[in-house]
């Protein structure tokens, strides 16, 4: 049989020209993305699949109304995040974190401008909604030195020119996250510098239908990555020579093959290690008959961040007591303030209301009860009540939103953890618990 080049460079040769997705059916596009793997899974699994172009749309549309609800002549970010979500289009995203290259320019009108990396000018080509590419919006010291005032100062006249012609003259712009030389340099052209990173989180927090499809996906994609970490750990561990970051690198290494993008942390731990939380995963060999915690913080198909966490007994012999006790009060946590999502609920009401821990468990709590997620950890947070300020998070839920319900269970002075995470969308009339991950049936006492 002849094989084709017709053939050979599509992503799918089953498919025509587009893809379920609607994008281009071509593994030698720009355009990044889910990978075959990932699709057929998907496909498996009875998955509905996003249309990115009106996903795109969605999200360049709810900037835009922000932008205008606000007054403000325009938006002007240079979190990558939040360019990938106004272009979805990626650039070197972690590199990017700590040398801040791009910025991303949304007038009142819509109008969108990128400043991108100056070689590369083509990666968001593939998106319409993009009108011009420029670059120049590099003010970090390794790029230019001492002269880094000067660029922003050009930098700066650029946005005054876009803003007289696209945002009506409006000096009030939305800005992210602006190094020191931009934010002076565009209060040096008149600019009324506003918060725009309270604008792009609110406009994130709500979730179009393609996001909710996108982010089903990524779910999949994330929790199938778990699977493949959690065979390999039940597998290797009791024999003693594979470590922590072995365990870790199966999640990173199956979350590339389905067209993820990267992890946030290192959030493994194995036995003692797990108490304190938050030591990250390193050389330390698991044992047998210990407690494996993660938190996945994934970044994955669609750019999706999938935020869940599990806690698993590996191992020939039963749980302790205690560490059945401590999953169970840390399932219990979560799911009956899981309950407490839906329509209108307002957040410090959710705070009041909220499951009580023992309180053994109370100095060695996690940082909040819940937390927003899209393209990564999001607002809104929902804290503890003892952790509660007033004013600072006075909001009612809406549908779309996407919340993370956390617990970390664990005694001070302990030799263990119990760490558990769902995502969960609030709907119409409820809540829909996104993960289906089960909890390890040995640790919930049920083996």
């Amino acid at each position: 049989m002849n094989t084709h080049y017709r053939d050979t460079r599509k992503i799918d040769p089953g498919k025509g020209p587009l893809l379920g997705d609607n994008t281009p059916n071509d593994a030698d596009r720009i355009e990044i993305g889910p990978t075959q793997l990932a699709f057929q899974e998907w496909e498996a699994a009875g998955l509905e699949l996003p249309d990115l172009q009106a996903m795109r749309k969605y999200r360049w549309k709810r900037l835009t109304d922000h932008i205008v609800q606000r007054g403000y002549g325009g938006l002007l970010v240079f979190d990558p995040l939040n360019i990938r979500y106004a272009t979805d289009s990626t650039n070197m995203q972690l590199w990017n974190t700590h040398n801040p290259f791009r910025a991303l320019l949304l007038c009142a009108d819509g109008h969108m401008v990128l400043w991108d990396y100056k070689i590369a000018p083509f990666l968001s080509s593939f998106n319409p909604l993009v009108k011009e590419v420029r670059s120049g919006a590099d003010f970090f010291y390794f790029d230019r030195g001492d002269k880094a005032y000067d660029a922003a100062e050009l930098f700066a006249a650029q946005v005054r020119d876009l803003i007289n012609e696209h945002g009506g003259g409006e000096l009030r712009l939305g800005v992210d996250k602006a190094m020191m030389h931009a934010f002076r340099a565009l209060s040096a052209a008149g600019f009324d510098v506003m918060e725009g990173e309270e604008l792009t989180e609110k406009a994130r927090s709500v979730k179009g239908p393609d996001e909710i499809k996108a982010m089903r996906c990524a779910s999949h994609a994330c929790e199938s990555a778990v699977k493949a970490m959690e065979d390999f750990a039940r597998a290797e561990v009791p024999g003693g020579r594979v470590s922590e970051d072995d365990i870790w690198a199966v999640l990173h290494a199956e979350n590339i093959r389905r067209g993820g993008e990267w992890i946030e942390t290192r959030l493994l731990a194995s036995g003692p290690r797990t108490n304190p939380w938050f030591q990250e995963c390193g050389p330390r060999l698991a044992q047998n008959n210990e407690i494996i915690a993660f938190d996945t913080d994934l970044v994955g198909s669609y750019g999706i961040c999938v935020d869940i966490s599990r806690t698993w007994w590996i191992g020939d012999e039963k749980p302790r007591p205690d560490m059945i006790e401590a999953m169970k009060h840390g399932h219990e946590h979560i799911m009956t303030n899981m309950e407490m999502i839906k329509p209108g609920a307002r957040i410090e009401d959710m705070i009041a209301n909220s499951h009580r821990l023992d309180p053994k468990y109370n100095a060695r709590k996690y940082g909040c009860l819940m937390h927003g997620v899209g393209l990564c950890d999001e607002w809104p947070l929902v804290s503890y009540p003892d952790k509660y300020v007033p004013g600072a998070f006075d909001y009612e839920l809406e549908p779309g939103m996407v919340l993370c319900v956390e617990a970390l269970i664990a005694e001070d002075g302990g030799d263990f953890s119990i760490k558990l995470e769902d995502q969960v969308l609030v709907t119409e009339d409820g809540y829909e618990n996104l993960t289906v991950y089960p909890f390890d049936p040995a640790l919930m006492g049920e083996t």
